[in-house]
């Protein structure tokens, strides 16, 4: 009987490898899909979201002038 190692092993070499390659394959179709262009965009400007107006300053007096900048 081989021991656990060498079966192990040998799994990794054959259908782990086409595992990992099917998880590769599905990855990238997912982000290539149609129409996610929309969604990647958004996500990439997600810190441009709020240039129209400079954060407050701390100096406001408000210990939580963030969190009330956060909020609005």
């Amino acid at each position: 009987m081989e021991d656990t190692y060498t079966i192990m092993r040998v799994f990794a070499g054959s259908w782990g490898l086409v595992f990992m390659f099917l998880v590769f394959a599905a990855v990238v179709l997912f982000a290539f899909r149609p129409g996610s262009r929309k969604v990647h965009r958004d996500t990439a400007n997600i810190p441009f979201r709020h240039d129209d107006k400079p954060a407050r300053s701390m100096l406001t007096g408000s210990p939580d002038a963030q969190l009330t900048e956060a909020r609005q």
